[in-house]
């Protein structure tokens, strides 16, 4: 197959749209894309300038979708005072998986030049996810624990970090899973506040008067797993490429399979759920106010444990780590 913008032998054909192209256009193709929901998202506010920069974080696991978003968001403002990158990086305690991504990510930090930093589940809750998932005291998918942890920690040191926002490298797959997901479960709750941290623009949401609360972004929506991970070997970035050894007991597992074999059969599938997912998302943000409440609004009071804002008497995190035998350092 020829590309269809130069007629040089293509390197993928996306189904969705019918589109070849070329390893060149390819490349530009999906920067394009996270580059346009930087602009639609309005993730650069008027407020930004040299001397008074964006500081913005960015979630690097070593994936193939946290290196990819982390190479074109430094690539594309290197070159720009108003915003400036730091890198996350969360060890959760799962052996061999994640500590061969950590490598990955130092290799990458270190071709960039950006600022990184690195934490652990074992550092700041006493606790490793291969333990919390053979002993399961939930009775849950492992991935309900490490999601809850993770968001915790990427808040807390996006906090530490005086970050203006939090960037992650969902991208349409992880997404569309998550839009499935809250549909069978019927959460309509979820839906609203999936849209207001995934879909929604920077300047629709009105930040509530709290000291905890960052802005979160997903530049790399839009663009399918797989052709995240053709950039990624294209460019020879230093990914990780392999599934966490847990994540086959997770329900969004089974709706991955689903969602694979839909895409395969029906391409174009996950843009379509997408799509009315983000109008269903918006209405469901306004019934709830998800978008605009305050935070007297929101009657959020503080665990009792840790401090820290919520709406019941023990945050999440502190009630998972109770559970599993573990404690925040604070608390040690």
């Amino acid at each position: 197959m020829g590309c269809r913008k130069c007629n040089r032998d293509a390197v993928m054909h996306a189904a969705y749209s019918g589109a070849d192209l070329c390893e060149q256009h390819f490349r530009e193709f999906v920067e394009r894309r996270v580059r346009h929901r930087v602009r639609e998202d309005n993730l650069i506010p008027a407020s930004a300038t040299p001397e008074n920069p964006q500081r913005w974080l960015v979630g690097l696991s070593g994936g193939k979708d946290s290196v990819v978003l982390t190479t074109i968001l430094h690539e594309t403002f290197a070159d720009d005072p108003r915003i400036e990158l730091v890198a996350l990086t969360i060890h959760e305690g799962i052996e061999g998986y994640r500590d061969e991504s950590v490598d990955a990510c130092k290799t990458l930090v270190d071709e960039l030049g950006i600022e990184h930093e690195m934490v652990s589940y074992e550092e700041e809750f006493d606790v490793r996810m291969d333990a919390v998932a053979e002993s399961d005291p939930m009775g849950m998918a492992p991935c309900a624990y490490c999601g809850v942890f993770r968001r915790d920690l990427l808040n807390r040191h996006a906090r530490e970090l005086d970050a203006d926002l939090i960037l992650t490298g969902h991208n349409l797959d992880d997404e569309a899973e998550t839009a499935l997901m809250n549909i069978l479960e019927g959460d309509v709750e979820q839906i609203a506040d999936h849209y207001a941290t995934s879909i929604a623009g920077r300047d629709e949401i009105e930040q509530a008067d709290d000291p905890e609360f960052i802005p979160r972004a997903k530049p790399l929506r839009e663009v399918p797993e797989r052709e995240v991970a053709l950039y990624a070997h294209l460019r020879g970035l230093p990914a990780h490429i392999a599934e966490c050894p847990h994540a086959d007991r997770s329900f969004r597992g089974e709706i991955q399979t689903l969602l694979h074999d839909l895409e395969d059969r029906h391409p174009g599938t996950r843009h379509s759920i997408m799509a009315g997912y983000a109008e269903f998302g918006a209405l469901a943000a306004d019934t709830y106010g998800t978008l605009k409440q305050s935070s007297s609004e929101m009657s959020t009071g503080t665990c009792e444990r840790c401090g820290r804002s919520t709406d019941r008497s023990v945050c999440r995190t502190c009630e998972l780590l109770a559970a599993v035998g573990g404690n925040r350092q604070s608390e040690k």
